[in-house]
């Protein structure tokens, strides 16, 4: 086993016990760990902090929880596994009858030894998540049963949230976020986490990127929206960049495209999996999933794709107990790493170039780009002429658009793109921005 397989597997098993939420104390300490990988900083948006359409909520402290039946034995109890617990669970003390409990429980209906991951960030409520042993166990209690959840809600309390900016040649930035507010389940998302500050690290090594670069760790939704709304600017000039989230599993590699399929994000990933012979899953953008959907609302349009190893609601451990580290392997991150290394080398070096002709089109004729003689020539469906290229590429040319998502889209190679744009830069026809 190689060095970095040993150390992203030491740091596997360091943050894996750790109770994430939305908030809270296990957030600060996984950041404060990843740390250690890469020199990223903790910043904290207060709750109660209008983000958009959101509240930043109160910060949430859970000290014990557990279930134990009339004789004092101890049934399900949040020290044996943070799943066991809803995240977001209000405090209780009580004695309850099975009727009356069986509401608050909740429990796998294809996986009897899993115990499932439930959540209650925006209503006040409490559960408790547990396998089909403990449920049999609970449903065949004698008597009552004693339930305390010792939470509570902290007004003063705040969202924590990492970021590393890691400058280029260029202040054009690329955005690589990934989520952190999942507890003890090891591909949805502590693979993801933990990748990216190793990824982080690896950009960190460039002698100079030609791009800038912000990495973020936010809380999935509410963190990601926080952290537009209190960068806002910043984030409405980037243009593309990556959300990582389940690396790590056994099963098959994808990717989830960007909203706009022609964006060049979707040509690099599919050009590193080809080179690398792999067969791999393409997902198209759609309204599901994690943060891309705040990315690519209207008001900031980023281009995020997503790369994965077993992806989220693919593979059947998904949001349970089993999503475990029996499940997730340290040399499957290496493999996911290693690619997402070789998207971003690809993207730091993307052209974009905008049309110095917007007002009606060039006079081509003017720039010695135009057949001398007019009249004689009839579009063909054949291979496009550099003349329909030219014509496309200035169309085209919006100072947004990458060259190798312009050559997807007229369907010719990046590198005849290149060089017709470089004959039309040398006319006065575009100009390169990137």
């Amino acid at each position: 086993m190689n060095t970095l397989t040993n150390e992203i597997e030491h740091y596997l098993e360091l943050l894996f016990p750790i109770n994430r939420s939305v908030t809270g104390s296990g957030n600060r300490a996984t950041l404060s760990t990843l740390q250690e990988v890469a020199p990223l900083d903790i910043i904290e948006y207060p709750s109660g902090s209008p983000v958009f359409d959101w509240v930043i909520p109160n910060e949430w402290r859970v000290r014990e929880a557990w279930i134990k039946d009339a004789a004092g034995k101890t049934i399900v109890d949040f020290k044996w596994c943070n799943l066991h617990l809803v995240s977001y669970s209000e405090a209780v003390s009580g004695l309850f009858g099975i009727s009356e409990l069986r509401r608050h429980l909740h429990s796998h209906r294809f996986l009897p030894d899993a115990i499932p991951y439930r959540t209650t960030y925006y209503k006040r409520d409490w559960g408790f998540c547990v396998n089909s042993t403990q449920m049999e166990s609970l449903e065949a209690a004698d008597g009552p049963l004693e339930v305390l959840i010792d939470s509570d809600f902290n007004p003063k309390g705040s969202l924590t949230i990492g970021e590393l900016l890691i400058p280029g040649e260029l202040d054009k930035e690329i955005l690589v976020s990934t989520y952190l507010c999942h507890p003890s389940l090891a591909n949805d998302n502590l693979s993801g986490m933990l990748m990216t500050a190793f990824l982080a690290r690896e950009v960190i090594s460039w002698d100079q990127p030609r791009h800038s670069y912000r990495f973020i760790w936010v809380p999935e939704t509410i963190g990601a929206i926080s952290y537009c709304a209190m960068n806002e600017s910043a984030m409405k000039r980037i243009q593309s960049g990556l959300v990582v989230t389940s690396v790590g599993g056994p099963g098959p590699f994808g990717y989830k495209q960007t909203f706009d399929p022609n964006h060049s994000v979707n040509s690099l990933i599919e050009e590193v999996f080809a080179e690398e012979n792999i067969d791999f899953i393409t997902y198209p953008f759609d309204m599901r999933g994690s943060d891309e959907r705040q990315y690519s609302s209207q008001g900031f349009r980023i281009n995020v794709a997503s790369l994965t190893k077993d992806k989220y609601y693919e593979y059947p451990y998904y949001h349970t107990s089993l999503d475990n580290l029996d499940y997730v392997k340290a040399e499957y991150i290496v493999e996911s790493l290693r690619l997402h290394q070789e998207v971003l080398a690809r993207l730091d070096t993307e052209r974009t170039y905008r049309s110095l002709i917007s007002n009606c089109e060039a006079m081509l004729s003017r720039h010695g780009l135009y057949p001398d003689t007019g009249g004689a020539r009839v579009p063909e469906a054949d291979e496009p002429t550099e003349l329909d290229l030219i014509l496309w590429l200035l169309w085209m040319c919006d100072g947004r658009s990458g060259t190798h998502g312009i050559a997807r889209t007229l369907d010719v190679s990046v590198d005849r793109v290149h060089e017709i744009l470089t004959t039309m830069e040398e006319n006065l026809l575009v100009e390169r921005l990137a």
